[in-house]
């Protein structure tokens, strides 16, 4: 009865992930190996999971950072930029 417990505990996975990304959710399950090979393979199928998202939800380059209106434009008209004079350091 001891022997049929630890050959079912082999059947189980060691490591099992859920990655939850906005409305996807992804389950991963290494099964064979001992534990370091399966936390390797987790390690590799999250990797490709993010990678395919971040690839499937990525904004387009073309689109900037920051959205510059056009009231903040006249705003620094007004204003006179700051120069800073840079010290030149001379040997004596």
């Amino acid at each position: 009865m001891e022997m049929q417990m630890q050959d079912e505990s082999f059947l189980n996975p060691a490591v099992k992930a859920t990655l939850c990304l906005g409305s996807e959710t992804h389950t991963i399950e290494a099964c064979k190996g001992i534990l370091s090979d399966q936390l390797v393979y987790i390690k590799g199928e999250s990797m490709s999971v993010l990678k395919e998202f971040i690839t499937k939800h990525n904004v387009p380059n073309d689109v900037p950072d920051e959205i510059v209106s056009e009231g903040d434009a006249d705003d620094d008209d007004d204003e006179a930029p700051v120069i800073k004079s840079k010290k030149i350091r001379t040997e004596k």
